[in-house]
C-alpha cells in the first residue's frame, strides 16, 4: 500500500522547499513543516488505518530524506558509528517527522542555537528543554532564556522530584532568568525543600540566603597570610565559614532533615560530595558511616601536607577539618544498601537513613 496521490503530490512539493524541521501531528493527520519562510501545512487523507498511514509517511519522508525507507533507527546506527555528530547530519534527524530522532538530536555533542530552534520548534517538552540546556552554547545564545522560561513556567507540572532538581539547576545557570524569578523560585523551596537541591548545586555560593559568617571567620582571615594559597582544605575551610558557606550548610540541613523522597535523598549526599570535596584521591563509595568515619581518623592521625600545614598553624581546627573530611567523602553509596532492598518515601524513608542523615547532620552542625 502506498500513500494516496495527492499527499504524495503535496508531500513533494513540501520537500522541494529548503525545510528546516518536520512534525507529524498524528491525532489530527496533519505534516507541519519549518521552513525560512515560516510554517506550512499539510493535511493527510488516510486511505487505510490512521496508524498504519502515518508509518507509511514515515517511511516515506526517511526513503527521500536519507535514501532508505528503514528511518530514523538504520540512519542512527550509521550516523553513530562513524561519529558524525555534525549539523547536516543532525539537520537531516529533523526531517523525519520521527519524536525519537528529536530527543537524539537535543542529546547530540555537536548541536547549535540553531539546530536547538528547530528541534525546539518539533518537541517544545520539558525533557527536551532540559536537554538543550546542558549544551554550553544554547545557554549561552538566544534559545537559553525562551527554554529557560518554558520550565520555570513548567515547574509547577512536574511530576518527579529529579525532573524539578534538574529544572531548577538548569534555569539558574548565568543569565538565563532574573533576580526576580529567581527570589519566586527560592520561595517554593519553604513548601518543597526540592527546589533548594537545585541551588546547591548551580550557585551554592550566591544563594538567596541572608547568614552572618561563623564566629571563627575573623581569626581564620587573619591566619591566611600564613599558608599557601595552594592549599585546597585551607581554601575550603574558608569558604565554609564565611557567610556564603555558612548560608550552604543551612540549607544543607533544611533538605537532611526532610528530604521528601529517595531521588532527593541521593541528590543532596552527591551534593555534599561535589560541595565539600577537597581531594580528588579521597575514595568516595562508601558503604557504612562508621568505616568513613574511622577512615577520616585515619587520614588526621597521617594528615597529609595540606592538613599538616593547617593543624600546625591552628591546632584548634582538628574538628572542622574532621568535619570537612568526612562531608567530602559523603555519596549516595552511602544510601545503596538501604535503597536497594526498599522503595519508602517520606516518614518512612527518613527513619532508615536516620543513621546516616544523623552524623552527617552532626557534622555540619561543627561547622555552623
Amino acid at each position: 500500500m502506498d500513500l494516496c496521490h495527492e499527499d504524495k503530490l503535496r508531500l513533494n512539493v513540501l520537500l522541494a522547499q529548503s525545510l528546516q524541521a518536520v512534525r507529524i501531528d498524528e491525532s489530527r493527520m496533519e505534516v507541519h513543516a519549518l521552513s525560512e519562510k515560516g510554517e506550512a501545512k499539510v493535511p493527510l487523507h488516510a486511505n487505510c488505518k490512521d496508524e498504519k498511514y502515518i508509518r507509511l509517511v514515515k517511511q516515506w519522508l526517511s526513503t527521500n530524506v536519507l535514501g532508505s525507507p528503514g528511518g530514523y533507527p538504520v540512519f542512527l546506527r550509521r550516523w553513530t558509528r562513524m561519529g558524525q555528530a555534525r549539523a547536516d547530519s543532525l539537520e537531516k534527524l529533523l526531517l523525519l517527522g520521527e519524536p525519537e530522532a528529536v530527543v537524539a538530536v537535543v542529546h547530540a555533542n555537536g548541536i547549535t542555537n540553531e539546530i536547538a530552534r528547530r528541534a525546539w520548534w518539533c518537541a517544545p517538552n520539558a525533557e527536551n528543554a532540559r536537554c538543550l540546556l546542558a549544551n554550553e552554547e544554547v545557554v549561552k545564545d538566544s534559545m537559553g532564556p525562551e527554554l529557560a522560561s518554558f520550565l520555570v513556567e513548567f515547574l509547577p507540572f512536574e511530576e518527579t522530584s529529579r525532573a524539578t532538581m534538574q529544572s531548577v539547576r538548569l534555569v539558574l545557570q548565568a543569565g538565563l532568568i532574573d533576580e526576580e524569578t529567581k527570589q519566586a523560585i527560592w520561595k517554593r523551596g519553604n513548601r518543597r525543600n526540592t527546589f533548594y537541591v537545585g541551588f546547591l548545586q548551580q550557585c551554592p555560593n550566591e544563594l538567596p540566603l541572608t547568614v552572618t559568617a561563623h564566629a571563627l571567620y575573623a581569626q581564620l582571615q587573619s591566619l591566611g597570610a600564613s599558608l599557601s594559597s595552594t592549599n585546597n582544605v585551607w581554601l575550603k575551610l574558608q569558604q565554609v565559614l564565611s557567610p556564603a558557606g555558612q548560608a550552604a550548610i543551612s540549607v544543607f540541613e533544611t533538605i537532611l532533615k526532610k528530604p521528601n523522597d529517595q531521588d532527593v535523598a541521593v541528590e543532596v549526599f552527591n551534593t555534599l560530595h561535589q560541595y565539600f570535596s577537597v581531594d580528588t584521591h579521597l575514595p568516595v563509595n562508601w558503604r557504612s558511616i562508621e568505616e568513613l568515619a574511622a577512615h577520616v581518623q585515619v587520614i588526621l592521625a597521617s594528615p597529609n601536607k595540606e592538613v599538616a600545614e593547617i593543624l600546625k598553624l591552628w591546632p584548634d581546627a582538628e574538628p572542622l577539618l574532621r568535619a570537612i573530611l568526612l562531608l567530602s567523602m559523603v555519596s549516595e553509596t552511602l544510601l545503596d544498601p538501604v535503597f536497594g532492598v526498599t522503595d519508602s518515601i517520606g516518614s518512612v524513608m527518613r527513619k532508615r537513613i536516620a543513621h546516616l542523615t544523623g552524623p552527617i547532620l552532626d557534622q555540619l552542625s561543627v561547622l555552623k
